[in-house]
């Protein structure tokens, strides 16, 4: 299955395409967003794109990594 973006934020200069994960890792959910093209139907907007992956943790609650590309 192709899947879904998880977030897209769009300003007036920038898109930042993002994929969650929970207790897995952010460059886990970089490589899917690399994987499954979700910032190809961006690339032509003449915006500055960034790729960006989370990871969760249920441990503490909290955000524990993000990994980021342009």
């Amino acid at each position: 299955a192709a899947g879904r973006i998880d977030m897209v934020l769009e300003t007036s200069d920038y898109v930042y395409v993002m994929e969650f994960k929970l207790n897995g890792s952010a460059e886990e959910a970089l490589q899917q967003i690399n994987d499954k093209g979700y910032a190809l139907p961006f690339l032509s907007s003449g915006k500055k794109v960034f790729k960006i992956g989370i990871n969760f943790s249920t441990e503490t609650k909290s955000i524990d990594r993000w990994a980021i590309e342009e």
